[in-house]
């Protein structure tokens, strides 16, 4: 229906275009024509005042909002046939309600379509029109050198409100139509428009819009002082950019500094690499590796192969996430960045005021800016017993099993997040006995729901004891007392796996002094400056999403705001943030799930291919799984995709591209996928997608065709 509407709106635009320019009207829309007939035009308006007026206004809108020509001269003939303030009253009112129709017309005839190709660049402009569209289009209305009606086709394509954009367009374009009204009063001294707009007067246009941006500047220097008021900003700087933490977010940081020649100081407290090398992504996968390797010789049987006696050499298995730390070290240690440019400090930072750091309570370094990347710690919540019951994180694990020569009998994992899973599964496969534990009703809530069964039914079918909808009491004699169901439970453990969440590592830098609420849920606006205009924050510490690769997305906004931001500073995307859970079979996640497009009120559609079906998946025995796609109705845009088998965090790889450089299901079905490939289900699902909108009318006329052919 709205395509239809569409299509009738877009005739009636052309059947008014053709009208008017094959009438006679067409020859009254000129200089020289308006000049002669301006005594007799004047006599009418004499007789009928207000039907002139009511007249005029009409056609002002329509030449205004089908974005004709011939606005300059109705504006010089408000001028010339109504007087210099009536002039000005039709004009100014006609040309705004003109541009605001023309506004909304191409909002309705073509964002849609540009949406659909453009959909990420789109998505930048809206928030940078919600931020400071005002200031943009009174910038433009103010400078005569850029067309009009551009700038309202150009407008009709963002999300700026109508009445922002009227009232915006009717002070903007006040200047502009006052002259040109004034000189339609002097009509008989200009030979052509260009008399109008001599070169002094578009400079002092062109000069006038900038005063939007001036003010905006002036308005942020304001804000700045009011901010920075009680400091004392130092005359000169020890470094161009002083960055705190040397995980992923603070070594991607400094980095970048390094590589455009800034001067950069590096400081960590704890070990190069931070979280994720030492105590996060590498050790965890190393572990999960190794428990699948175990589980792979237990099912030998299922791939032809005969084994037994299969055991697990626990203090082997950790001595090898040990190796895998060491190997991977060089890649982030002090020499090697100090071999890249990076002053590499190892102590505590404290920022004693927003230019300066303090390292271990002695040397003092001045900075114009700083970035925060001190990472995150595992939340451990205060039960009773738990902080003499010898529990273990996500943090201490690894230290705290190295040199054991077994694996531990009975463990329990508090959490049903991605890290508990991930860890349930892994122990159960070297042979722990595995209860795991959460409040929520279902594991990995922020999956879908079938997501979540999946993973749960693979974990209780190799022996992990699930028990969701259950809440911690306290630590006693050895066990975990927890309520389920209203109903007190007891659970032995040789290991205390606590897994419940992470939080930022806030306290102890300083933040608190500058006035810097550290329990807030954000310390950061979009930019990742913090209440300090020269005081960033990355990763973990920011307060959202907790991911390695999301903190060295970070990185790259915070390095360049923080070093070019006086010229021209970037609001962070994340638009397209992917995600694995590195279970088996591993959970991928990018965009939006059913989920959360429920929760948003996005419209989608959703098309699904099983893995059973996928020929590599069948012959590496991993059937189990599918592609789950969320897609624009009508379109083939992706909104989001879920992603459940052997290798899913790579399959993504495909889908995140797409998404982020806006292609769209067809361009995944015209590329050629190697065969045989797990990515070949992406291709498949886009199949899905094309099978429920092939056009039918055109298979018709396929068919009679072939039967025509046939004789």
């Amino acid at each position: 229906m709205k395509r239809h509407g569409k299509i009738l709106l877009l005739l009636l635009v052309v059947v008014l275009i053709a009208a008017l320019f094959l009438s006679p009207l067409r020859e009254w829309l000129t200089l020289a024509r308006l000049k002669e007939s301006r005594e007799t035009i004047q006599a009418a308006i004499a007789a009928q005042p207000l039907a002139a007026a009511a007249a005029f206004l009409l056609l002002y809108i329509v030449v205004t909002a089908l974005s004709l020509p011939g606005a300059a001269i109705l504006t010089l003939a408000a001028g010339a046939l109504f007087g210099l303030w009536e002039g000005l009253l039709l004009a100014s009112f006609a040309s705004t309600i003109g541009a605001s129709l023309a506004f909304l017309g191409a909002r309705y005839l073509l964002r849609d379509w540009v949406a659909a190709r453009f959909g990420a660049r789109l998505g930048a402009i809206d928030e940078g029109i919600a931020r400071d569209g005002i200031f943009y289009l009174l910038t433009l209305r103010l400078n005569p050198a850029i067309p009009f009606f551009l700038i309202n086709l150009g407008m009709g394509m963002t999300r700026m409100r109508l009445v922002t954009f009227w009232v915006v367009s009717q002070i903007g374009m006040l200047a502009g139509t006052f002259v040109f009204v004034n000189a339609g009063t002097q009509i008989g001294r200009i030979e052509s428009t260009s008399d109008i707009l001599s070169g002094g007067l578009l400079g002092a246009f062109v000069l006038l819009s900038l005063f939007p941006l001036l003010a905006k500047f002036v308005v942020g220097m304001l804000r700045r002082r009011r901010i920075y008021k009680g400091w004392h900003k130092p005359k000169r700087f020890d470094r161009n950019l002083i960055v705190i933490g040397a995980g992923a977010g603070g070594l991607v940081t400094s980095l970048i500094g390094a590589t455009v020649r800034a001067k950069v100081t590096l400081i960590e407290a704890g070990e190069m690499g931070g979280d994720c090398l030492n105590t996060g992504c590498v050790p965890s996968k190393a572990l999960i590796a190794s428990a699948k390797a175990a589980k792979s010789a237990r099912d030998g049987s299922a791939y032809g192969i005969v084994t037994s006696g299969v055991r697990v050499d626990f203090r082997a298995v950790i001595e090898r996430v040990h190796e895998a730390i060491r190997i991977i070290a060089p890649a982030d240690s002090v020499e090697r960045y100090t071999g890249l440019g990076v002053d590499v400090r190892k102590g505590r930072a404290r920022i004693v005021d927003p230019w300066t750091v303090e390292i271990d309570g002695g040397e003092r370094l001045t900075s114009r800016s700083i970035v925060i990347a001190a990472g995150g710690r595992p939340f451990v919540p205060d039960l009773p017993g738990l902080a003499t019951s010898g529990y273990l994180t996500s943090d201490t694990m690894w230290e705290a099993l190295r040199g054991r020569d077994h694996v531990p009998g009975r463990v329990v994992i508090l959490g049903g997040g991605p890290i508990g899973t991930e860890l349930a599964q892994a122990f159960v496969r070297l042979g722990s006995r595995v209860t795991q534990i959460d409040h929520g009703d279902r594991l990995l809530s922020k999956e879908d729901p079938e997501v979540s069964a999946l993973i749960a039914a693979r974990l209780r079918g190799e022996g992990v004891d699930i028990r969701t909808g259950c809440t911690a009491l306290r630590v006693e004699d050895g066990m975990l007392v927890v309520a389920c169901g209203g109903v007190e439970e007891r659970v032995p453990f040789d290991e205390l796996i606590v897994a419940v969440g992470r939080r930022a590592r806030l306290r102890g830098y300083g933040l608190e002094e500058l006035g810097i609420d550290v329990e807030a849920r954000s310390i950061v606006d979009p930019w990742l400056e913090t209440r300090f205009p020269n005081i960033y924050a990355v990763g973990d510490v920011t307060g959202t999403l907790q991911f390695t690769h999301l903190a060295a997305h970070h990185a790259w906004y915070a390095a360049v705001n923080a070093l070019f931001g006086s010229v021209r500073r970037f609001k962070v995307d994340i638009s397209v943030l992917p995600w694995v859970t590195y279970t088996d079979p591993e959970v991928a996640h990018v965009g939006h799930n059913e989920q959360s497009a429920r929760e948003a009120g996005v419209a989608h559609e959703v098309h699904r291919y099983d893995l059973s079906h996928l020929d590599r998946a069948v012959a590496e025995g991993a059937r189990e799984g599918f592609v789950k796609l969320l897609v624009q109705p009508g379109k083939d845009r992706i909104l989001g995709a879920t992603i459940v088998g052997a290798s899913a965090g790579e399959i993504l790889a495909e889908i995140v591209l797409a998404m982020r450089h806006g292609l769209g299901l067809n361009k995944i079905l015209s590329t050629i996928h190697a065969y045989p490939t797990m990515a070949e289900a992406n291709k498949y699902a886009a199949g899905e997608w094309k099978k429920t909108h092939k056009p039918e009318w055109a298979l018709a006329l396929a068919e009679r065709w072939h039967r025509w052919r046939r004789g």
